[in-house]
This record gives C-alpha cells, structure tokens and sequence, in this order.
C-alpha cells in the first residue's frame, strides 16, 4: 500500500513545497487537482508540464493522477442533454487525458458532483445513457496511454448521480473496459445504509482504480469518528494495494498538520506501507 495526498489542500503553497513535506512526511505520491495548475488544463504549457513532473520526481514521489477534473472552465457537464457542452466536456477530458499522461499519472477520478448533476426535465436513464456515452467515447485514447478512469460514488447531499458503489459498480459492468474502474471514497461511502466494511468486500480488487481516504467531518483519516480497523481488514480481504490517498475538505489547523496527522494514523494500519 502506497500513501499519498492530494495538493489543493495547501492552498497558496508552490508544488517544490507541497512535495518537499509530502516527502518528509512520509507520503510517496501527490494526487493533482487540474484547476491548482490553471484554470484550463489546456493553457499548461508542455514547459509546465515538464517542470510540475521534474518537482515531483526529484522528491522521489510519483504523480498518482487527477482529480476534480470538471472543476475548473465553466460550460462542462457530464451528463448534460446538451450536445455542444457534451462535445465540449468530451475534448476536455481528452484534454485532461494528455495532462494526466505527461504529468506521469496512472488514474483520473470522475468526482466533481456540480457538473454531473441532472439537469432539470432530464431522466435519470437519459444521464446515465449520457455519460456512458461520454466515456466510453475516451476510453480508447486512455488505452493508448495507459491511463484509468475511475467512477466515484458521491453523498446524495452533494450529486443525485451515481450515490452508492452499487450504482458506479453497474456502470463499470456496462461499460464492462479494464481501463474503467471503480474509485471508492471513505466520506462517500459513510452516506451509504451500510458498513463502508461490507460496500469494500462488495467489490473485487481488479475492478477498483482508487481510494481516498478522510472521514465525513470533511478532515483526514483518524480526526472524526471514522475506525480505519474494519476498513484496512476489508481491503486486505479483496486484496487492494494500490493507493490511499489523503482527500479533505477542511484545512484547518493547517495542511501540513493534517497530513501529518492522517499518515501516523494510516501507519498504525499500514505499517510497512
């Protein structure tokens, strides 16, 4: 098991910084979210992209991939009914495909719950059939490149699309293509009726592309009421051993304490991660 931590939690910080204490720390890996480069992925020039790359490599951490991929330009949607916005949001993910690639990222998480949310007079069938469409038509391109885009189940408070692993899981089965996957969340799958122990044994390890880990306090793992014991037990069962990425939502005090934090609770489960 690897640890890593997602960057946009240090806000304001240069990424030699946010790596220099990741490293430190103990973390092997920076997740990237797209909007903390620029607000457009497209306008990262291929100097940037080289430079973010030799910061993160010359700490000896590896680039884990994307996430908050819609977060940044205005006008995408995941499911929109809308055939220019879907062109649109389609480009950018192949956009975002290329980043991830020359940034050395392995996954891309589809989280970002405002521009996947029905739109009003839409079908709950008429999304689903649109963003399986959507995706499926990118799959290709992340073949090509090695890449894996991963389906994250979000809380009902923050998306009406795709709310429980069950939902995300019969996506993957339809769209039924190794480079999409699952990508299961520890706040999320808190809002789910029953034990996030039991929705992780529900999935098999080959069909689950990433993990966040955090509590639904919004802050790291090991600072809510969140036990990490039944979870570690249930991710060795299916025999998941990828990443663990550090997601929040909170920073106070500030990042690094909840870095810190979160790895020396992580390590208790993980010790020889």
């Amino acid at each position: 098991m690897k640890f890593s931590l997602c960057n946009e939690m240090f806000q304001g910080w240069s990424m030699g910084e946010v790596c220099t204490t990741a490293r430190r720390l103990g973390y092997e890996g920076i997740e990237i979210a797209p909007f903390t480069l620029a607000s457009h992925a497209g306008d990262i020039t291929a100097g940037q992209r080289k430079e973010v790359r030799r910061i993160i490599e010359d700490q000896g951490l590896e680039t884990v991939g994307l996430h908050w991929l819609f977060a940044g330009p205005e006008g995408l949607h995941l499911t929109t009914p809308d055939d220019l916005v879907w062109s649109r949001t389609r480009d950018y993910l192949n956009t975002l495909l290329d980043l991830c690639g020359d940034l050395g990222g392995k996954v891309l998480v589809i989280g970002s719950p405002r521009q996947r949310s029905l739109i009003e007079g839409q079908t709950p069938e008429g999304a689903w059939n649109r963003a399986v469409e959507l995706i499926e038509s990118v799959l290709d391109k992340a073949e090509q490149q090695g890449l894996t885009l991963c389906i994250e189940p979000l809380a009902p408070q923050e998306t009406d699309f795709i709310n429980t692993v069950s939902e995300g899981m019969r996506m993957v089965r339809q769209i039924n293509h190794r480079r999409f996957k699952i990508h299961l969340d520890v706040k999320a799958m808190c809002s789910e009726d029953r034990p996030v122990a039991e929705i992780i044994r529900s999935v098999r390890a080959e069909d689950t592309g990433h993990f966040h880990v955090n509590d639904p306090n919004l802050y790291g793992p090991g600072m809510g009421e969140v036990d990490y014991g039944p979870i570690a037990r249930a991710l060795q069962d299916i025999g998941y051993d990828h990443w663990l990425s550090v997601e929040v939502f909170k920073y106070d005090p500030d990042p690094e304490t909840i870095a810190r934090r979160s790895i020396e609770y992580l390590g208790a489960f993980w010790p020889d991660h």
